[in-house]
């Protein structure tokens, strides 16, 4: 029996290509999501985010040209539907709250990904907030 989960519409936003490759390997394992769009700076990720509509974007935060908290303020005037799941390097206390107060629904650190990147996704799709384990230390 196929799930009946509608299709999650996924844009990834990355500027490291090894970093871009591995994510979306991964994501191409979970049923019933779609990667819709790969852009690697921030001002595209708002052009793109407006132009395809996805359901949720994964944003890093060091990006050229708007950084991703810049970036998911926008994207979040722009599409407020849209669902963000920050994946960053960044660890420290100030900047994943802004992160969360930029309108994002997530958070993983990027040395946690390879093991919390699919429950985050589940928590952000059901509407829940996901914070990396990286940050509670």
């Amino acid at each position: 029996m196929g799930s009946m989960a509608p299709c999650l519409r996924v844009l990834l936003v990355e500027d490291s290509q090894p970093f871009l490759h591995f994510v979306s390997s991964a994501l191409q394992e979970v049923p019933g999501l779609q990667i819709v769009g790969e852009v690697s700076d921030g001002l595209e990720a708002a052009q793109q985010a407006e132009r395809l509509q996805p359901d949720l974007i994964l944003l890093d935060i060091g990006l050229p040209t708007l950084d991703g908290i810049k970036a998911a303020r926008r994207i979040h005037k722009l599409v407020p539907e849209c669902k963000i799941l920050f994946l960053s390097q960044e660890s420290s206390a100030d900047v994943v709250q802004e992160a969360f107060n930029s309108g994002a629904q997530g958070y993983v650190v990027k040395v946690h990904a390879g093991s919390e990147l699919l429950a985050a996704l589940e928590a952000v799709r059901q509407g829940r907030q996901f914070v990396s384990i990286g940050l509670s230390g």
